[in-house]
Formats: structure tokens, C-alpha cells, sequence
């Protein structure tokens, strides 16, 4: 009973502080409102905004402030990030037992006074506005200012009072107790670790802030872009039923790409549900997933400019080309079927594409996920289910995807067995948010083996022997496609996929059909909450295990089938097999053989480079080494430290990001991704009892590959090789340090931000559609 009492007192004399502080403030300052805020914003004031302080705030604050793991939910990403401001409440919280409500920008409230009443805090001023009142009731100019006033660091490794955890407690202090936050955490201003703003970059802040903060609105699109947009929208809205279900089907693809309709990069768009038709400002339909009721009777599909920052973490760009439409058109929109009714949005259908998109045929889905397979994919890395360890553990650290030619299956009968078969299938969101895992997942593995034994005795009867187990089963992209080949790198608690065979030789890889590609998009990506709680967040991974495995599985058909289990053994060394007995015993014993000739004992490598040459005409080589600007024997040394394994490696971090100077001026960028072994990956939360570290390997690749670098570094051109060495030498955590002294930009370092804005532009130079600002909540700190 004294330990609730003396809890409750504690409660009562936190929120008493909070209510006095506040009264304080009000006596000084006046009361907050949003309102205050409110003026005109002069042509000065936009100049201003858009030429100074906008890239400060681009280049400083949004490599730790964008997307759902921004800190306090404080996004600098656009206007309306600063003016919503900061949160206490966690997005990514692995442990809540319900479900919370969403917070998300631009969705989820339309003004300053909701996010308020939603529990958000001011960063900037809504109190009496004058210079001294707009700085001393800003957060934004606080933080920085108590950067400034601790000035440089003393020393290369922060101390421990610094905690840069993915975890930690978050301070989301609002600005009437950021006096007491000041006492408390002096050291904790704003870059966080990071080296503070130079006086030019605090002076433009600081005059800003004084002013106000005034932000402009966008600009309103061009003439022609608006006519682009009113295209494309009255393509998206047709009236009939077949219309309407091509465009839902869309959608629920791509409404977390950043469309682009030209080949600038001034306007970019989200697709989004409206209540309202082309022709009237959009009236957004806020829902938790793509696919549930939207509350009205008819849906618009309505393209929103997004005035959000490039994020490299999150952006999926596509343009929406008039060659893109034509292909659409070959087989979305074909006359050789007719849709007869609305599917309507019931959990049930909803939930299930193959239910929901059935009249659609199989064919023209797959071709249409296949067209843009790596952005497919990428939605899964890069939507709100990447974040976290747990979520990405599912798969290795480097393999190769592959894709079944939809004109070798799809156009053979079995496409009408498989859709039979996949609609017993439900998935994770059936349950919505508030799922207890274990019950379900049982059912699911249920209807998975059952699926599977559909799906072997497919491949061994008489439908299924028409189908060749060689080469020509997997698509080559039509000869000009680089979505044909994928690579896969998982950095431990984020992933990357690229597109290309990239790196050395995996130990596995995936061929993936259309019921698995459609599978990955819904449990990942479309029926994914973020907001979820831990039950749904559970169920999506281990859910995940299966997709994995029916890739894999697809992958071994190509070998000759004696070797199909005692490599699935390798691959899953040391892991308990019970489970994965149970729901893949009729696949793995597939009795067929494969029809590929092989020439030498070792099969599976064999395999690896038939299937490069097959596609050699579309392989993406952008990533390869070949492609920088270094000399034979620079590139003979990285290929050396390619071809080393384990030792010291398991001291390098996941992504080491690498500029490349001659005589100081950038020259090159580099990226170092750690691959680290593990005898299996199918234990949930005991990850570290699997790894082999003996096994680790490198990749080095051209340019920025990883967009949560964990050390930034600047080699001298002069100085590669003996930096090569260096790492592939490395044996102890003290070789590591010295690595980093020699040639690492820590946190502290006063060149910090020379190099992070030299890699941004030249990572912006080597890939203008895809790039853009880096994540650096990430950065390591030894």
C-alpha cells in the first residue's frame, strides 16, 4: 500500500511541478495557442525560409528527425513536422498489449490545434510573439543554444551519460520545463552528439527564430503539372467496376512510392484515398491500412503532393511514365475480362488479395508487381515494419532473389490451381491490431502446409510436369528489366535491396512466384501496423519465417534433388526443425528432378552463375567496383578484403560509409556492409547464440549502399590500400579502435559534417532519383 502511495504522491508532484512551470511561463510569455503564430509571411520571409534556413535544417536536423523513429516524433522533414512538433508517446514500442492511436503527418489531424489536443507540444513560439519571447519559447532555439554553450568536444569516444540506443529513454520535454531538462542533461542539446551548428548556421537559425519561425506554404504546382495530375487522376477514377478495382488494386501497391510525373525532382506525390473527386481539394481518408472501410460510398484516387524531404530510409521513387501506362494497359486493363462486383472491405476479403483482386486475373497481378519487383520488395525495408531487430531477423544477411517467369506458369493452368489453393490463406491482419500470437500462428502454419502439399503435388502431377524445373522458369526481364535480379543486405536491425547480383556468392537465395510476392506486399507492407501491438507485431515475423522458407524452398527445385536436403540442412544448421519439418515435409521431398545439366560437384555455385549469365543483358552493375574511379591495384586490394573471412571482422559495424578524397577534395564514396554468419536464422530473440563469426564476410560496393551508416570514414585515395589491409588485418576491438583513429569521422569529430555533407552530394550526383538524406540515429559511438 506505501509503494502505491508514495507512487501516486510522486505522480502528483510531477504533473504540480509541470501545471507550475506552466503558470510561470504563461505569467511571463502569455498563454500558448497556435493562433499567436498566425501572420502573413512576406516574399522576404519565404526567401529566407527556402535559401537559408531550409537546407540548415535538411543538412543538420532530419538525419535524426524523419519518419516514424524520429525522437519525441519530431519531424523536420516539412513545415508541418515543426509547427505539429513533439510527442512523448513511442511510436515503435515492442511491448505495448493494445494497440495505440496513429500519429501520423499529414494524416492523421489536419491542423496545429488537433495535434495539440493529440498530445503534441509546440517547438517553436505560441505565446506573445516578440524577438525575445520567440527565442526564449522555442525548444528548436533552446536546443541549439545549449549545443552552442557546450562547445566543442574534449574528447574522441563520448562518455556514457550520452546514450544513442535505439531503445533509450526518450526527454520529450515541452518548453515549460526545459529549464529544469537544462540542469538535468546539460550536454543533451541539439545536434544530439553530434558537433554543434557553426556560427553562420546558429546566426541564420537564431534570426529566423527571432522572427518568428515563419515557414512558407508549398508553391502551387506548375500549369503543366497540374494538367499531368488531372491526367493521371481521371485515369486512376473510372466509373465502371472493372476501373475501380484495377485502381484499388494500385493503390494498395503503391501508396507508399513517391510518384514522380516528370523527370525533375521539384514535385513528388503520394497516391491517397479521397472522399473527394479530381477537380477538388483533397479530403484524405485516414485508415490504418490501405484496405480498410473507408467510411464513404465511393473512393477517389487522388495524387498529394508530398512537401516532405527526400529520406533515403523511406523513399520508394517510381514514375508514372506513359510507357508505364502502356504496360498497365497490355494486361491490368486488358478487355479479356470483365469484373462483375465491388469486393467490398469486410476483414475477411479485405485481408486476403487473392480474395479481394480474384476477377482480376493472376497473370496480370504478377506482371504488374514484377515490372517494379525491387520497389515491391523495398517496401517492406523501407515501410514502418523495417525498423527494429526483431523485424528484419527473419531473413540472412545477403541473398539474391529471383523471379518466376509469369509466361512459363501463369499462362499454363496452373495459375487458376494456385489461386484455388492460396485463398484458404488468411494472414496476420486478420486478426487487426490487438492479436495474441500464439493461437494464430498455429492456424497459420496449418494452412501453410497445406498449401505447400497443394503446391508439391502441383509441381508432380501431370499440370505441374509441363512446367520445367530449368532455367527457363526464371524471368529475365523481358531482356531489358533490371527488376530481375535482386540483392538483399540486412544490417542487423534495417535491411537494403538493390538491384543486380551484388557481392560474392551467397549461401542462399529466393525464386519467388506470384502467391509469395503478393503474400510479402500484404503481411509487411498493406497489413502492417506500426501502431500495432506487440501480438500483430510477433505474428507479422513469425509469419514471415514461412515466406522465407517457400523462396528458399523454390530456389533448391533448380538443383538435382539429392542435394535439396542436405543443403536446406546447412542453411539451417543447429536450428530446431520440428516446426519446419511439419509445414515444408511435402515440399522438400518434391519428386522431380531438376532438368539443368550441371558440369562440376559444386551445384549450387554452379547454378549462381548460370543464372548470371542467363541474365546478363539486365544485371544493374552500378553497385560494382568496376564502376568508381580507382585505380587496378586499389581495386586488386578490395577484392582481397572481399575474399577474407571471419577473424577480426566481427568487430566491424553493420554499414561503414566511406568518402574517398585526393588531396582533401571528395573523389569517391564507398560503402563497407558487414555480413555477418549465422548457423540459422529461426530463433526470434536469441539471435547471438546462432551467429558464426568465423564465417562474416565483406561487401564493398560503389556509392552509398545502406541508409543507416554506423561509421562514416574519409580515406585519402593515396591512402586505400594500406586502409584495406588495415581492416582485412583486423583481429581485436583495440585493431578496430585504431582503425578508427587512423581513418574514422567519429560523432566528435571535427570534420564531421564536411564529410556527411560531401557523401549526401555525391551520393546525390550518383543517383539523383533514389537518394536522398541519410539516417544517422544509428552512428556508433567507439
Amino acid at each position: 500500500m506505501s509503494r502505491w502511495l508514495t507512487l501516486l504522491c510522486s505522480l502528483l508532484l510531477v504533473s504540480g511541478c509541470a501545471a507550475y512551470a506552466t503558470h510561470q511561463f504563461d505569467n511571463v510569455f502569455g498563454s500558448a495557442d497556435p493562433a499567436n503564430r498566425i501572420a502573413d509571411v512576406s516574399k522576404e520571409d519565404s526567401a529566407f525560409y527556402n535559401e537559408q534556413v531550409k537546407p540548415i535544417l535538411d543538412s543538420r536536423c532530419v538525419s535524426c528527425h524523419a519518419c516514424y523513429d524520429a525522437p519525441c516524433q519530431l519531424k523536420f522533414t516539412a513545415a508541418g513536422g515543426i509547427e505539429r512538433g513533439g510527442s512523448k508517446e513511442l511510436v515503435y514500442d515492442g511491448t505495448r498489449l493494445l494497440a495505440s492511436s496513429p500519429t501520423r503527418l499529414f494524416i492523421d489531424a489536419k491542423t496545429t490545434d488537433e495535434w495539440r489536443a493529440k498530445g503534441f507540444h509546440p517547438v517553436l513560439n505560441e505565446r506573445e510573439q516578440s524577438p525575445s519571447a520567440n527565442l526564449q519559447g522555442s525548444l528548436l532555439y533552446r536546443a541549439i543554444a545549449l549545443r552552442k554553450k557546450q562547445g566543442d568536444f574534449t574528447q574522441p569516444v563520448l562518455s556514457d551519460d550520452y546514450d544513442f540506443s535505439l531503445a533509450r529513454d526518450q526527454q520529450c520535454v515541452s518548453i515549460e520545463n526545459y529549464d529544469q531538462f537544462e540542469k538535468d542533461y546539460p550536454k543533451w542539446g541539439m545536434p544530439y552528439g553530434l558537433p554543434e551548428l557553426n556560427d553562420d548556421e546558429y546566426d541564420v537559425l537564431t534570426r529566423w527564430l527571432a522572427k518568428g519561425g515563419k515557414m512558407p506554404k508549398p508553391e502551387p504546382l506548375s500549369a503543366d503539372m497540374q494538367k499531368q495530375v488531372a491526367l493521371w487522376e481521371s485515369r486512376l477514377n473510372g466509373d465502371d467496376l472493372k476501373s475501380q478495382l484495377i485502381s484499388r488494386y494500385i493503390y494498395e501497391h503503391l501508396y507508399l512510392y513517391s510518384l514522380y510525373l516528370d523527370d525533375g525532382e521539384k514535385y513528388r506525390f503520394q497516391l491517397v484515398r479521397s472522399k473527394t473527386p479530381p477537380g477538388e481539394p483533397i479530403d484524405r481518408i485516414a485508415t490504418r491500412r490501405p484496405y480498410d472501410p473507408p467510411g464513404v460510398d465511393r473512393v477517389y484516387y487522388r495524387l498529394w503532393t508530398d512537401p516532405e524531404v527526400k529520406v533515403q530510409k523511406n523513399h520508394i521513387p517510381m514514375q508514372l511514365s506513359e510507357e508505364r501506362y502502356k504496360r498497365w494497359q497490355s494486361y491490368l486493363y486488358d478487355d479479356s475480362y470483365q469484373v462483375t462486383k465491388d469486393p467490398g472491405y469486410d476483414p475477411e476479403v479485405a485481408t486476403n488479395p487473392f480474395k479481394t483482386f480474384r476477377e482480376i486475373p493472376a497473370y496480370a497481378r504478377y506482371r504488374f508487381l514484377l515490372d517494379h519487383s525491387q520497389k515491391t520488395i523495398m517496401s517492406f525495408i523501407k515501410g514502418p515494419v523495417c525498423r527494429g531487430q526483431v523485424a528484419v531477423n527473419v531473413i540472412n544477411e545477403q541473398f539474391w532473389v529471383f523471379f518466376i517467369d509469369p509466361e512459363v506458369v501463369y499462362n499454363k493452368g496452373s495459375a487458376d490451381y494456385l489461386e484455388d489453393k492460396v485463398q484458404n490463406l488468411d494472414l496476420p491482419a486478420i486478426g487487426s491490431s490487438n492479436t495474441l500470437a500464439l493461437s494464430s500462428w498455429i492456424t497459420f502454419s496449418d494452412q501453410q502446409k497445406s498449401y505447400l502439399s497443394a503446391k508439391a503435388k502441383l509441381v508432380e502431377n501431370e499440370l505441374g510436369s509441363k512446367i520445367p524445373l530449368d532455367l527457363s522458369l526464371i524471368w529475365d526481364g523481358e531482356g531489358y528489366n533490371q527488376n530481375a535480379a535482386l540483392t538483399v543486405f540486412r544490417h542487423f536491425d534495417n535491411a537494403s535491396v538493390v538491384k543486380g547480383m551484388v557481392g560474392q556468392q551467397p549461401k542462399t537465395a529466393w525464386v519467388i512466384d506470384y502467391p509469395l510476392l503478393e503474400r510479402i506486399h500484404y503481411l509487411l507492407v498493406a497489413g502492417f501496423d506500426v501502431y500495432g501491438n506487440v501480438g500483430h507485431q510477433l505474428e507479422t515475423r513469425l509469419y514471415m519465417d514461412f515466406l522465407r522458407m517457400e523462396g528458399e524452398m523454390n530456389f533448391l527445385l533448380l538443383l538435382p534433388k539429392e542435394d535439396r536436403e542436405s543443403i536446406r540442412q546447412y542453411w539451417y544448421r543447429e536450428a530446431n526443425q520440428t516446426i519446419k519439418d511439419y509445414i515444408f515435409s511435402d515440399y522438400i521431398k518434391v519428386d522431380r528432378q531438376t532438368q539443368i545439366d550441371f558440369e562440376t560437384d559444386d551445384h549450387q555455385s554452379e547454378l549462381y552463375e548460370m543464372l548470371r549469365d542467363k541474365l546478363s543483358t539486365v544485371l544493374d552493375h552500378g553497385y560494382d567496383l568496376e564502376q568508381s574511379k580507382l585505380n587496378a591495384n586499389q581495386l586488386k586490394a578490395l577484392y582481397k578484403l572481399q575474399s577474407v573471412r571471419g577473424g577480426g571482422l566481427v568487430h566491424l559495424p553493420n554499414v561503414a560509409t566511406i568518402l574517398v578524397t585526393k588531396q582533401g577534395e571528395p573523389m569517391e564514396v564507398l560503402s563497407l556492409i558487414h555480413n555477418k554468419a549465422h548457423a540459422n536464422i529461426s530463433s526470434l530473440l536469441d539471435e547471438e547464440a546462432a551467429r558464426l563469426p568465423d564465417e562474416d564476410g565483406v561487401t564493398l560496393a560503389k556509392g552509398v549502399l545502406g541508409d543507416y551508416p554506423n561509421v562514416l570514414m574519409q580515406v585519402e585515395e593515396s591512402e586505400l590500400i594500406d586502409w584495406a589491409e588495415q581492416v582485412g588485418s583486423l583481429k581485436t576491438e583495440e585493431d578496430y579502435a585504431e582503425l578508427v583513429d587512423s581513418f574514422g569521422i567519429r560523432r566528435t569529430h571535427p570534420n564531421f559534417w564536411f564529410v556527411s555533407d560531401a557523401i549526401g552530394n555525391l551520393n546525390k550526383i550518383d543517383r539523383p532519383r533514389e537518394s536522398g538524406i541519410l539516417d544517422y540515429n544509428r552512428l556508433e559511438n567507439r
